[in-house]
């Protein structure tokens, strides 16, 4: 404009992140645009030559990618014809010339801005969709094409990384992948059973077992739950806990929720360990003691 280069702002940006200096080339002008127009012709002779089908040889674009790579090291190993110097050698004493690299690179690098979906963890671009992790649902993530593939990118608080890499795909076809989602709910809507009341948490304090036993006997259709609950508290006083969880998950694996089938499968249990099975008696008694009576007919009680 009236002579004044007028850049675009994100090349602007993008050299002040990295302290470059912007040289505008002049229209027409050899001596300003020459050399970047010859590297662009080499680039394509080399890279993308238009007499010969590169498909025979690379199947894909990271592996010409990894080809081109490999002939870098192979070139600048080798003795320049000019300067008599391999460029890998000189680049030694170049570096102490050359200011370092900002540690963060510039985002607009990383491609475009999108947002992982907050309900599903998908990412649109291009027309596709593609899955990230679940752990980064409602962030800022990057997308760019490299190849035949997709890249995201995240920017955290260690720097930037590579969160998710997908074959380019087409609408209608998203490319998923399973790590990306959070595990399924151990049941329906992840009904886990939580106490409402007093008895529900002594009978759910006995243990997983009793969890399990109170899931299967819902979805059965189990008749007098809550009676049973209370029958398996009061054997839980009788026995020990465990035994008595023990047998609320093994009830609840074989479908067992009648009456008397705890007590049958405890009873079962006592007798495959040996051990004798224990009722109450003078020594173990489901009452809660019988202090209360003592004053009984004394004038204590009323």
């Amino acid at each position: 404009m009236a002579g004044a280069p007028v850049r675009n702002p994100g090349m602007a940006a993008f050299a002040r992140h990295y302290g470059l200096t912007v040289a505008t080339c002049l229209p027409a002008d050899p001596a300003t645009k020459g050399g970047s127009e010859a590297t662009v012709r080499i680039a394509k002779a080399d890279l993308v030559p238009t007499d010969a089908n590169l498909l025979d040889d690379y199947r894909a674009f990271a592996e010409l990618e990894a080809a081109c790579a490999a002939l870098c090291e192979e070139v600048n190993a080798r003795a320049h014809r000019v300067t008599r110097r391999a460029p890998a050698e000189m680049l030694v004493e170049e570096r102490t010339r050359l200011h370092r690299l900002p540690d963060a690179p510039y985002t607009a690098t990383f491609g475009a801005t999108r947002r992982v979906g907050e309900n599903t963890p998908m990412v649109a671009f291009e027309g596709g969709s593609y899955s990230a992790p679940h752990e980064l649902a409602g962030q800022t993530v990057w997308a760019r094409r490299h190849g035949e593939q997709v890249v995201i990118v995240h920017v955290g608080p260690g720097g930037p990384v590579e969160v998710a890499r997908h074959a380019a795909t087409t609408p209608g076809s998203p490319r998923v992948e399973d790590t990306h989602f959070p595990p399924a709910p151990a049941g329906p809507a992840n009904r886990a059973p939580r106490p409402r009341a007093t008895a529900e948490a002594a009978f759910l304090a006995i243990g997983e077992g009793a969890a399990l036993w109170l899931t299967e006997a819902a979805a059965a259709g189990a008749s007098r739950v809550r009676a049973k609950m209370a029958e398996a508290v009061d054997l839980g006083r009788l026995h020990d806990a465990a035994a008595v969880d023990r047998a609320l998950g093994q009830a609840a694996a074989a479908g067992r929720f009648a009456e008397g089938d705890l007590a049958a499968v405890l009873a079962h249990q006592a007798a495959a360990a040996g051990g004798p099975e224990r009722r109450a008696g003078e020594d173990h008694t489901l009452a809660q003691g019988t202090a209360g009576w003592a004053g009984l007919g004394d004038g204590r009680q009323p």
